[in-house]
Order: C-alpha cells, then sequence, then structure tokens
C-alpha cells in the first residue's frame, strides 16, 4: 500500500496541511519555511520519532498526523479489513497529547442508511422483513437467516453499488486494530536518510540501520538454507548443553564438567542457611547475533580503511548505494511473496524512503545521477519522499510530483502548493520539454523569490549586467531562457500552477525592416503572453523592438550575446532612461 493523502495538524511551524502524494514526492522551498517539519510529522506518524512539548504549534495541547492510504494489495486488505472504504482506501489518525501520551484510532465507514449498518443487522434476520429490503438479491434462497447472511448481503450490496450508497466516515472510539500500542512497521519499513548524518550510523549491524536490516535479512536467509551454517549452531547448541546440569530432554547431564558441579555444590554450602539451591544455566548464544555484532564495514579505495575515515562524499555515495540494494531486494522479496500462496504476514510490504538533502557533498554529475535512482526507485512499488534546494533533483516533467513549501507568515503558518491539472495542451508539452531539455538548469525556477522569463540569451546575458551596474541585481531572483518569445507562455502556464511571482520580458519586434506579415505573427506572439498573464503574479517589461536596439547594438551581427556584452563594457556606452527603467523595473 501507499501513502496517498497526509494531513497534519498543529505539527511545529504547520497549523494545518493536506498534502496528495505521488510515487516521488519532492518537497521544495526557502529554509525555514517547514520543509523539515512535513518530514518529521510523517515520522512521528510511522513512529520513528517522538514528539516533544515544543513540536506543538503555538501552545496547541494535541497534535495529529492523518494518513490516506491506498494501493493495498490483498494481505493489506485482510489485515485492515475493519477500516476498508469501498474505494480501497484505509484512513489512520495518529494523536499525541502535552505530555507525552498517544494513540492511532483509525476511520470507520459507515452507511448512512440503516438497513445496511452492520450493527443493525439482527434486526433484520426475518425472511419477511429482510426480502423486503435492497439487499435482498444477496440472501440465500432459502432456510433459516442467520445474521451473519444479513451481514454478507450488505457488503455485497455495497460492493455491487458503491456509487449509490451513503457513507459516513467516523473515526473509531477505541485504539486502531484494537492494539494499545500500535506495533513500528505495521504500515510497512521506513528508510530515513537526514541530511546531516553520520554515515557510519548507516553501516552499523545495529537493526534499525539500513545495513542492519539488510545484514540480518541476508544471515536469517543464510541461516535457513546453508547447511554448514545449521550444523554450526547446532554443535554450539550441544557445546553449551554440556555445562548444564540437566540435558534437552530433562534427564541428569552425565558428561558435565565436575568443575561446574562442584561450584555449585560451594555456593550451595554457604546459602544452606537460607534453604537455597544454586543450579547455574548456561544459555548458546544466537549465532547470528554474534555474527551481527563483530561485524565492521571497511572500503577500500586504494587505501583500505573503515568509513568514518573516508570523505563525506564516498560516505553519501555509500549509504545510497545500499539504499538501491535494499530497494532490489525488496523487490525480489515481493515477488517471492505474491507467488506465495500461503505467505501470512502481520504488516505491510510496503517500503518509504525518506530523505532530508540527499544532494549534500554530491557534485552536480552525481546529484543527476542520484535522482535518476530516486525515480527509478519510486518506479518499482516503493514510494520516496524528499526535501531539496538543488535544482538537478528537479524534473519539471514529473511537476506532479512538487509540493512547493512556503511560510509567508507566522499566523497562517507552513503552507504548500501542488499542481495535478494538465498544464499543457496539444503540441505544449512537446514544445515545452524541447526548450527544456535544451536547458535542464531551468529547474531553478522552483527555488525563486521571483522569475524573469526572457526571449533568448541574448537577454539573459545583458539583463543581470545593466542590473549590477545598476545596483538592483538580485540573486534570489532567477532568469530562464525559454528558447523563444512563442515558448514565453509555456513557462508562465507553469508559474501560474505553482503561484510563482514572475516578470515577462520580450520585444515588441516592430523593426523597421520587418514587413507587415512578420509584424502581425510578432503581436500574435505578444497577444499570447498577454493572454496567460495572471496580473496577481506577474507583469510585462517590453523591449520596443528588441533588446539589441534598447542598447544601442546594430543588427545582423554574428554571436549577438557577445557583441551586446561588449557593446555594454564598452566606454561609449550610455544607458538610456527609459532602459534604466525598465531594468529596475523588472528588479523592483
Amino acid at each position: 500500500m501507499k501513502l496517498a493523502t497526509l494531513r497534519i495538524r498543529n505539527w511545529r511551524s504547520i497549523k494545518q496541511l493536506e498534502i496528495k502524494f505521488q510515487d516521488l514526492m519532492i518537497f521544495i522551498g526557502q529554509n525555514n519555511h517547514g520543509k523539515s517539519n512535513v518530514l518529521s510529522a510523517i515520522l512521528f506518524f510511522f513512529g520513528e520519532i517522538k514528539p516533544q512539548d515544543l513540536d506543538f504549534n503555538c501552545g496547541a495541547q494535541e497534535l495529529y498526523v492523518e494518513a490516506e492510504f491506498a494501493d493495498l494489495d490483498e494481505v493489506d486488505k485482510v489485515t485492515f479489513k475493519k477500516y476498508l472504504r469501498h474505494d480501497g482506501v484505509i484512513q489512520v489518525r495518529k494523536t499525541a497529547y502535552t505530555g507525552g501520551n498517544f494513540d492511532y484510532r483509525g476511520f470507520l465507514q459507515n452507511p448512512v442508511d440503516d438497513w445496511l449498518k452492520e450493527s443493525n443487522a439482527s434486526s433484520f434476520a426475518k425472511r419477511e422483513v429482510a426480502n423486503s429490503l435492497p439487499f435482498h438479491p444477496f440472501l440465500p434462497k432459502d432456510g433459516r437467516l442467520s445474521k451473519q447472511d444479513i451481514v454478507d448481503a450488505q457488503a455485497n450490496y455495497i460492493a455491487h453499488n458503491q456509487a449509490a450508497v451513503a457513507f459516513n466516515f467516523e473515526l473509531e472510539e477505541t485504539n486502531f486494530l484494537g492494539l494499545k500500542s500500535v506495533a513500528k512497521g505495521i504500515f510497512g519499513d521506513i528508510y530515513f536518510i537526514p541530511a546531516v548524518k553520520d554515515a557510519t550510523d548507516d553501516f552499523t549491524t545495529r537493526e534499525a540501520s539500513a545495513f542492519g536490516k539488510l545484514y540480518a535479512a541476508i544471515i536469517e536467509s543464510m541461516s535457513a538454507t546453508n547447511t554448514d551454517w545449521k550444523d554450526t549452531k547446532d554443535k554450539l547448541r550441544s557445546l553449551f548443553g554440556t555445562l548444564n546440569r540437566r540435558d534437552a530432554n530433562g534427564a541428569e547431564n552425565q558428561v558435565r564438567p565436575k568443575e561446574l558441579t562442584e561450584f555449585e555444590r560451594l555456593l550451595s554450602v554457604e546459602l544452606a542457611s537460607w534453604r537455597a539451591e544454586i543450579d547455574v544455566e548456561v544459555l548458546p548464544p544466537n549465532i547470528d547475533d554474534v555474527f551481527r555484532a563483530n561485524t565492521q564495514v571497511w572500503i577500500d579505495d586504494g587505501m583500505r580503511t573503515d568509513i568514518r575515515r573516508k570523505g563525506h562524499g564516498l560516505q553519501r555515495a555509500l549509504t545510497f548505494a545500499l539504499i538501491k540494494v535494499v530497494s532490489d531486494r525488496l523487490k525480489k522479496e515481493r515477488e517471492k511473496l505474491a507467488a506465495d500462496e500461503n505467505q501470512v504476514r502481520a504488516v505491510s510490504a510496503s517500503t518509504y524512503f525518506i530523505l532530508e538533502e540527499p544532494e549534500l557533498y554530491l557534485h552536480p554529475q552525481a546529484q543527476r545521477s542520484l535522482f535518476d535512482t530516486l525515480a527509478a526507485l519510486s518506479e518499482s512499488k516503493n514510494q520516496v519522499i524528499l526535501c531539496t534546494h538543488a535544482s538537478a533533483l528537479i524534473d519539471v516533467e514529473r511537476y506532479k510530483s512538487i509540493c512547493i513549501v512556503r511560510k509567508d507568515d507566522d499566523v497562517r503558518g507552513t503552507e504548500i502548493c501542488q499542481c495535478f491539472d494538465e498544464i499543457f495542451s496539444g503540441d505544449g508539452k512537446k514544445d515545452f520539454n524541447l526548450s527544456y531539455w535544451i536547458n535542464p538548469d531551468r529547474s531553478e525556477l522552483f527555488f525563486a523569490k521571483r522569475v524573469v522569463l526572457l526571449e533568448g540569451p541574448t537577454d539573459e546575458t545583458c539583463i543581470p549586467l545593466l542590473a549590477k551596474r545598476l545596483g538592483v541585481f538580485r540573486y534570489d531572483y532567477t532568469l530562464i531562457d525559454c528558447g523563444s518569445k512563442d515558448n514565453i507562455p509555456l513557462y508562465v502556464q507553469l508559474l501560474n500552477k505553482f503561484k510563482i511571482p514572475y516578470v515577462v520580458v520580450y520585444d515588441m519586434d516592430h523593426q523597421a525592416h520587418k514587413n507587415h506579415d512578420a509584424i502581425q505573427a510578432a503581436d500574435k506572439s505578444t497577444s499570447l503572453i498577454e493572454a496567460v498573464l495572471d496580473k496577481a503574479l506577474g507583469f510585462p517589461v517590453v523591449f520596443a523592438n528588441d533588446i539589441e536596439e534598447e542598447i544601442g547594438v546594430a543588427g545582423g551581427q554574428k554571436n549577438k550575446p557577445y557583441a551586446a556584452l561588449v557593446h555594454i563594457e564598452s566606454l561609449e556606452f550610455n544607458m538610456s532612461a527609459e532602459l534604466e527603467r525598465k531594468i529596475r523595473s523588472i528588479y523592483s
């Protein structure tokens, strides 16, 4: 099963949020806006962290994180049958209270109509009553009706008429699954990689570590199938058994070392006044635990050392290599589980990889490679959830996976922006992808305070230089070369959906040498830009004809960006008052 929706209330900077989840979720936003708080809320729900009093927003007495899970497999449907809705979703809330207490409670689906409520089934057990109700086609044809017959008929009616049945969804009054404490891992396995962490924590043999989980599974498999391993365990048990007073069958041990028997006798003599007798029992160690406890991970990259002595980049790369190995193993286990009809498990086989700023210590090429790995991981029945500041971990084509986290003021707290609409129609998506793949750095637009959309490379070269000369340049404004004037509306539509402020800089293109048809074509491109502009988010800055004319460069030159740059840097260049006004407007 997979996390489909998350609702958070009163957790740290979050007053109230609802987030829709994809298989790959990418949380982005400015520092101190709440990205890490979203991740920590997820970890709280899954039992990976415990809340402290400071986690309660603005003095609230309780907080909760509520999850909806979809895509349940057949075993999940049996395990969580009590909570399964008609649409195949289960909904669970974890609530924490100041002072340290918390509980899990599930939402129960109850039909609005009394004749469909399981609690009323006994009232309809008479044949004449039951036959008068809409679920009667699902009753046994003859014989006396039992309460279970009614319950089954109600369930079958609901299953065949889901669209027509009205439901109430109510939070149960008792604990989830009737358990006083929900076992960690019941919703699946969590692998969390925080932003700042000693990589050795991932490669210890403790069962909580990623390496420990994988290594324990390998030892368990070896223990069950390897003949030499099983013989060694049997011999070890036999050896330790010779040290005890009685053998495995309860009989007196005839081969016990006399030194141990004498030791017991002497202790018993000393305790005679207490009428107590000593029996020293030696328990054989669990050989699996012995091998786990005495395992270390060494790395040979030309010099063999333990992982602690390697650079942060290699440590980080090893952690992600481990994630990949874990993922591959889980995939094989799921395939084996699906093929075994008799397999029974009490917890979900789902796996969630949660990563905080995974780009740390990785160079740009390694970041892009990491993103491909994480994307592939999310496509193999895992969910990958990450927060990042790196544009290399953003794919504009996967915009439905992007969740922008904002905190514009403390009163509203942390808010989010997601988009699930189809932004582009017709050839729009193809045209956008073509312009995007020319320059994948355009993903930076999602991190910008404001985006400046430009027609081409000459604008991208000149405008920052002119802004620096005026002292108005800002690094938190991102300039995007859209590839052409006709591509600008595609970017505007994207920015509108994610509510990112922008400036559209384009040319009027009414140069003296152009004929009537060319000017009409330019006007058509202008009208397409004006049609999609959202005045609440963006505004236009229009060059009279083009930027070359604005700065005084003669047209028709080769390598226009370079020619414009040389002209601006020359002693003869003087910025006109009109051009200065436009540059200041862009960076206002």
